[in-house]
């Protein structure tokens, strides 16, 4: 469905504006160079280990998932953790999450399907990026249903029965968290 609505708001956007946009090639050619680098960083360092799995050099898809599927659980509330958390589980998991962030700069790609997960797991940091900042900004729980919050055990309706946003400035990498109130209709 979401793939139906994004062709068909292409197609409107490109009635509507009828000419072609002004494109620079530098600008094309650095974002190619940029998606397929894990698959030159898979062909520079393959032959350091003779497991390719294992290597000083590069981190593959897979791997990286795990790490991250990993502080989710253990920090931002998640099964193992029965779905408890705290500001301090939080904190530690942000500081977790930054070092992950770097670690993708190492992500490897074997073919185009490695590929592929390596910039699922960028997007996905950045989901669990939102999220945590998310759940640290709220300070409350919100039980049950979603996680408990240790530090913070009681449900907060008077200040927090509202929407949490966050947008991201990818130019400063700043994160604005913003408080918006539920509007209710009525028919």
């Amino acid at each position: 469905a979401e793939g139906r609505i994004a062709g068909k708001a292409a197609i409107s956007y490109i009635l509507d504006n009828g000419a072609a946009p002004e494109i620079d090639q530098a600008e094309i050619d650095a974002l190619k160079a940029e998606i397929l680098k894990p698959l030159d960083t898979f062909e520079e360092f393959k032959g350091a280990t003779t497991d390719p799995d294992i290597n000083p050099n590069y981190i593959r898809p897979t791997q990286y998932m795990y790490r991250l599927q990993k502080i989710m659980d253990e920090y931002a509330g998640g099964v193992s953790a029965q779905f408890k958390t705290s500001d301090k589980l939080l904190e530690k998991g942000m500081e977790l999450l930054a070092y992950l962030k770097e670690d993708a700069e190492k992500l490897a790609a074997m073919n185009l399907h490695e590929l592929m997960r390596c910039w699922e797991n960028v997007h996905r940091l950045y989901q669990a990026e939102a999220h945590v900042r998310s759940i640290l900004f709220r300070e409350e729980t919100r039980w049950p249903g979603y996680y408990f919050r240790s530090d913070k055990p009681s449900m907060d309706n008077d200040n927090w029965l509202a929407f949490c946003n966050c947008k991201y400035d990818r130019n400063t990498g700043e994160w604005e968290m913003i408080k918006r109130p539920v509007k209710y209709i009525t028919q």
